[in-house]
């Protein structure tokens, strides 16, 4: 996997923790925006890949503000749900527009889980892959924490591929992006790391092959919004 070229690999956990700190008050505000108001449906159809029961034990890496964890409290009341991220910036702000939903809160590293081998039944996340510094190490983890048989999600950008429409994605994700930073968050950069880390993150074939050699089986998914985004889903052995 390609960095965007603006920071060496090993500066990433700090640039973006910074950076999700400082937008973290506008940050579901512009996800909806960004994604001209489809974000909770993208969420929806990930959750629903993981056949959520109630009584599991649900882990939502880089949870940030918690949107993910909500989605998935709303499909299955009884979900015993944990939500994780580095910003506690982020999760300042879930806390207060969440308050009374049963959730956990766990400031955390991707790479580095604070729970034992196989405490989970299922695990998502949504937006994380493509922010972590490595992410075959953060893809094991992830198998790690979950029970043999366990279901596991996530929903990404995507390198999108080339159609008809690629000049209208390009000036999607080059000009409306960074200008609605910029607007409404005050923070241009973060936006234009955003298009960056899309346009030089993975391909789902690509995708799928880190997840193979991470130990996922029956893995599938599927594109959204013309390629620009993916859904993952596979299970642990």
């Amino acid at each position: 996997m390609t960095h965007p070229p603006f920071f060496h690999p090993e500066e990433k956990p700090r640039f973006v923790r910074q950076m999700f700190a400082q937008i973290a008050g506008r940050y579901d505000l512009l996800n909806s925006l960004i994604s001209l108001g489809r974000d909770d449906q993208w969420r929806r159809f990930t959750l629903e890949r993981l056949h959520l029961r109630g009584g599991e034990y649900f882990l939502d890496v880089g949870g940030g503000t918690g949107a993910l964890a909500r989605t998935a409290l709303r499909l299955e009341p009884g979900l015993r749900v944990v939500t994780t991220d580095l910003t506690y910036e982020m999760q300042a702000v879930g806390k207060i527009q969440l308050a009374g939903l049963p959730l956990r809160w766990a400031t955390a590293d991707a790479l580095r889980l604070p729970f034992p081998d196989g405490a989970f039944d299922t695990l998502a996340s949504a937006f994380l892959l493509r922010n972590v510094a490595d992410l075959d190490v953060a893809l094991r983890e992830q198998l790690r924490v979950l029970r043999s048989g366990g279901r596991w999600a996530a929903l990404d950008t995507s390198r999108p591929p080339r159609h008809l429409l690629t000049p209208l994605m390009r000036f999607h994700l080059r000009v409306v992006i960074p200008w609605l930073g910029k607007a409404i968050a005050r923070n241009a950069a973060a936006y234009r790391y955003l298009q960056v880390s899309t346009e030089h993150f993975l391909t789902p074939d690509e995708m799928v092959e880190h997840l193979r050699a991470a130990g996922f089986r029956h893995i599938g998914f599927r594109r959204l919004m013309f390629g620009a985004v993916a859904v993952y889903w596979a299970e642990k052995p």
